[in-house]
């Protein structure tokens, strides 16, 4: 027996100093190092550090740079092998970067705030200020996000939703809730809106600080052809990209998508929560493709959303469907979009559109292009007229 104690505590002797080691090599780089902090914001300064022994050259990418897609600034090596680079602080905004090493990308091993892009993992950094109040800081109550399935006989596959409740959803059963249907973009799937977009955090801060009604969101998976995120590795339907077969098609064949959300997510939603079962409790929007599904969603059911919000919509309406929409007595219709984006044409004739057939609207135009950067601002602004 006391050797049978004694070879148990040899073995747990090694594993805690393996452990330690592993924990040392990766906090500090190695034993009697101090810790490489990386990214580290000082006042108007943000410094990024890498050990790489081995490197030759080391650079710097960032989306604040003048060229996010292939622009660098080179870091230095100091002292053992750490490369560095100080840049001036960006203004209030959510950014990611990656270093290039030896001509290699790779990300930030020293920091855990990470977001997908698709088939893309990025290190970020949160730049403070008023802007990003309500997605980088974290408010004391929380909501909760879960991903439940539901059947898809349209598409014929199961699908897999993320679905946010505001906080104090399960303490309070009898209470029923307004629903946000957010859609997001092309490259996207039901995880963008929470890793990319910030939802969770956005609404639990702006029903915290009282300026969002609680709502439940739910965020599905735009992709006709998926089950679920790529990261669950579940096979995918080939694409249908045909444009002959597609004309060919009846409305709701080119739109299985939409009809899919308006005919099941929808319904089981309102089986499955508390959410309310009526248009004035129902809001939809979207960005890019999402902004597409959620106009088309619109036009094909006007009676199901009281609140319409397209982002940087990659879609159209004609006089007659917003005609159909101003009968229907839609509450809120939200357009946005940058003023730099490739589809900033289109939402201008939207506008136009809607100011003719007189369908009172909010028009939110605001500086750049098609990025998240505008798509959390506008949820931030939007989801603070919603049901109200």
């Amino acid at each position: 027996m006391k050797r049978i104690l004694t070879l148990l505590a040899a073995t747990l002797a090694i594993a805690g100093s393996l452990q330690a080691q592993e924990l040392a090599n990766f906090n500090f780089g190695g034993r009697g190092m101090r810790p490489v902090i990386s990214p580290e914001i000082q006042n108007d300064s943000v410094t990024f550090r890498l050990k790489a022994d081995y490197a030759t050259v080391v650079k710097l990418s960032g989306s604040w740079m003048p060229n996010p897609y292939g622009g660098t600034i080179d870091m230095f090596r100091g002292e053992n092998n750490v490369w560095e680079v100080k840049v001036p602080l960006p203004e209030a905004e959510i950014y990611t970067y990656n270093f290039v090493v030896d001509g290699v990308s790779v990300n930030d091993p020293q920091n855990v705030l990470v977001q997908r892009d698709g088939t893309r993992y990025l290190s970020m950094f949160i730049a403070p200020g008023a802007r990003t109040e309500n997605y980088g800081e974290s408010a004391s109550k929380h909501g909760t996000v879960s991903h439940p399935w539901y059947e898809s006989k349209v598409l014929g596959m199961p699908r897999r939703l993320t679905v946010y409740t505001p906080y104090g959803y399960e303490s309070n059963p009898k209470k029923k809730y307004p629903v946000l249907y957010l859609l997001h973009g092309a490259g996207g799937d039901e995880e963008a809106w929470t890793s990319m977009g910030r939802a969770a955090q956005i609404l639990d801060n702006l029903i915290e600080k009282g300026l969002a009604e609680p709502m439940i969101v739910v965020m599905p998976n735009g992709n006709a052809n998926q089950s679920a995120a790529r990261t669950l590795n579940i096979p995918e339907k080939p694409m249908q990209w045909d444009r002959n077969a597609m004309q060919n098609m009846s409305e709701r064949e080119r739109n299985s998508y939409v009809v899919s959300l308006c005919e099941e997510i929808v319904p089981f939603i309102e089986k499955n929560f508390r959410a309310n079962p009526k248009p004035e409790s129902r809001a939809i929007a979207g960005l890019s493709m999402g902004g597409g599904h959620t106009i088309t969603a619109s036009i094909m059911y006007p009676q199901m959303f009281d609140y319409i919000c397209p982002l940087s919509a990659a879609g159209s309406a004609t006089p007659e469907q917003i005609a159909n929409l101003k009968k229907a007595g839609v509450k809120l219709y939200f357009l946005a979009c940058g003023d730099a984006d490739f589809l900033f044409q289109g939402s201008q004739e939207l506008d136009k559109t809607l100011t003719a057939q007189g369908l009172d609207h909010i028009y939110f135009v605001s500086d750049g292009g098609h990025t998240w950067a505008n798509w959390r601002l506008y949820l931030n602004t939007f989801a603070q007229k919603l049901f109200k």
